[in-house]
């Protein structure tokens, strides 16, 4: 299975973000990777660049690849509406994606993990495929046995928010996907428009 396993420090002070959740590393180097980083920050990027980095942004946020993203974007364009925001909308809908903001998992790579080991169900049948798209009324569990999981249990009992377009039943370790979500609810800092701009080229 495609995914990117590589530095992810290095990618987050790429962006100057803290993509993959709080990094102290970040916090104390918060300049560009590589021995020019300080000085490249001073550079100044080119419109073409800037729409290149929003999409890689974007790319590495959801832990999706390029020929993946693509398609997503394609799908995204032949949907009525706003393309930008249908492709977040999009992303947002993912398997993983999904058991990353109910909080069964602390990090969205922890959540395609554990839906690839089949610990994740959808209306009640074990599904394996992180990219799987949900569509409303989707209910999404932890499997019986898997409730007991470390991973799983050390992330619920975390603080989490929690999100319009989801509803979680703690006791049934259980959540419903709602609705797709609109472009205000979503909290990732991802220009769309750019992204848009760089594949209209």
């Amino acid at each position: 299975m495609a995914r990117y396993i590589g530095p992810k420090t290095k990618i987050a002070r790429k962006f100057g973000e803290p993509i993959y959740g709080v990094d102290k590393t970040l916090e104390k180097k918060n300049y560009p990777p590589g021995q020019h980083g300080i000085n490249r920050k001073r550079k100044k990027v080119s419109e073409y660049g800037t729409q290149l980095s929003e999409k890689q942004k974007a790319k590495y946020t959801y832990g999706v690849l390029e020929k993946q993203f693509h398609k997503t974007f394609e799908e995204a364009a032949r949907m009525g509406g706003i393309t930008g925001e249908n492709l977040l909308k999009l992303l947002e809908s993912r398997l993983d994606n999904v058991v990353y903001r109910l909080g069964i998992a602390p990090t969205r790579a922890a959540a395609r993990q554990l839906v690839s080991h089949r610990h994740i169900t959808v209306n009640g049948n074990v599904v394996n495929i992180p990219s799987y798209s949900l569509k409303v009324g989707d209910v999404v569990a932890v499997r019986e046995k898997s409730k007991s999981l470390e991973v799983i249990t050390e992330s619920l009992a975390g603080k989490r928010n929690r999100y319009s377009w989801l509803e979680w039943d703690g006791t049934a370790m259980s959540g419903r996907f709602l609705q797709k979500p609109e472009r205000e609810d979503i909290p990732e800092n991802i220009k769309e428009q750019l992204i848009v701009e760089l594949y209209s080229k």
